[in-house]
């Protein structure tokens, strides 16, 4: 039903990519204005809508830089309820400023961070207070065309290729195949940890990409379970007989497929992408928890997600229940991480400029 719906949505994707298309040649045309700054900027986005890992893989690249460098990322601030710029400070909610933002400050110290929906305005807000920056991470910026970054990241699923997919509704991009063109490295994430030179060509050969682009993979390591409360004592059983799952991200499967290595039974509540958590789906939660018929029992969640259920109003309703996240860190496959890591730090290291914009 859905797949035949998604057809007969096609002349809709055709206008909406006709549209986009166009106002993708207006800044080619010089007719809208695309700005560069001096300072390097390294943008992480994609063609489809969600679930390609891009906060992981900002992550990635402020554990390369920050020794080294003043660091900034700029994130659009999807899901807060404020508007405007904001800068980031440890006692701030993801009201303010988004569950990304949430999830940066909660990992590192001594990195600048700020949502701001306009992204020009972000990047001159950070530079104005922050003169001595060394490089500034736009996350989810692909489409941002009014700004224009000095190395930009492309990220596509390994399950799903931009590739061999299609413009919305009928498929999940957010505008035709050809703006990949734009990106000057391709990631495909979400890869298997072991990886064959034969599916290396065979990948190639589908995304197609141009002599001037570079072609990485990425998969994911998941870290420890983690307690979502950190002033409550959760036990892990030494045996988990029984998972309840809790996601509101684009693509749970991933996780999904690691905590089936876990446990014997794997129950699921999936919500939609940066869902944000009501008393409702707490009690709804519980209540499947509850209904579990298992003595060694968890809820595991992710680390997106524990930002948004982390509330002083959920905390009191789960004592005595043992609801944990689950981190996960990305890694680029030993044969090009060293290629990956050393593009990062040459573009960062050999644009060390004034923080002056031009056009």
């Amino acid at each position: 039903m859905i797949k035949f719906i998604r057809i007969l949505a096609y002349p809709i994707s055709l206008i909406y990519g006709l549209i986009l298309l166009f106002r993708n040649k207006l800044f080619d045309w010089h007719i809208l204005s695309s700005k560069s700054y001096d300072t390097p900027i390294i943008g992480v986005g994609n063609l489809s809508v969600g679930g390609t890992g891009k906060t992981p893989h900002v992550e990635y690249l402020v554990r390369l830089l920050k020794d080294n460098y003043k660091v900034a990322i700029l994130s659009r601030g999807y899901g807060r309820k404020t508007k405007g710029f904001i800068l980031g400070e440890k006692n701030m909610t993801v009201n303010e400023l988004g569950d990304e933002a949430i999830q940066y400050l909660s990992k590192f110290d001594n990195l600048i961070i700020a949502v701001c929906e306009k992204r020009r305005k972000g990047i001159e807000k950070i530079l104005e207070l922050y003169p001595d920056l060394h490089v500034i991470l736009l996350d989810d910026a692909f489409q941002h065309r009014y700004v224009k970054p000095g190395l930009n990241i492309l990220l596509s699923d390994y399950s799903n290729l931009y590739s061999e997919n299609f413009v919305m509704p009928t498929g999940n991009l957010r505008e035709f195949r050809n703006g990949a063109q734009r990106a000057n490295t391709i990631i495909i994430t979400k890869s298997p940890k072991i990886l064959s030179p034969i599916v290396v060509k065979e990948y190639l050969t589908r995304l197609k990409p141009t002599e001037n682009q570079k072609v990485f993979f990425s998969y994911i390591d998941f870290e420890n379970f983690i307690p979502l409360y950190k002033d409550v004592e959760t036990v892990m059983p030494s045996k988990v007989y029984a998972i309840l799952m809790i996601t509101g991200i684009a693509n749970p499967y991933p996780l999904e497929e690691f905590l089936k290595q876990h446990c014997v039974e794997l129950y699921k509540l999936d919500y939609r992408d940066h869902h944000n958590y009501t008393q409702k789906d707490i009690d709804l939660i519980i209540k499947t928890y509850n209904s579990i018929y298992s003595l060694n029992k968890i809820i595991v969640t992710t680390e997106k997600d524990s930002a948004r259920l982390d509330k002083a109003e959920f905390q009191k309703q789960f004592i005595g229940i043992p609801i944990f996240y689950m981190p996960i860190k990305i890694n680029i496959h030993k044969k090009y991480n060293q290629e990956f890591d050393q593009q990062i730090i040459n573009y960062v290291r050999t644009n060390q400029r004034n923080s002056k914009l031009h056009q």
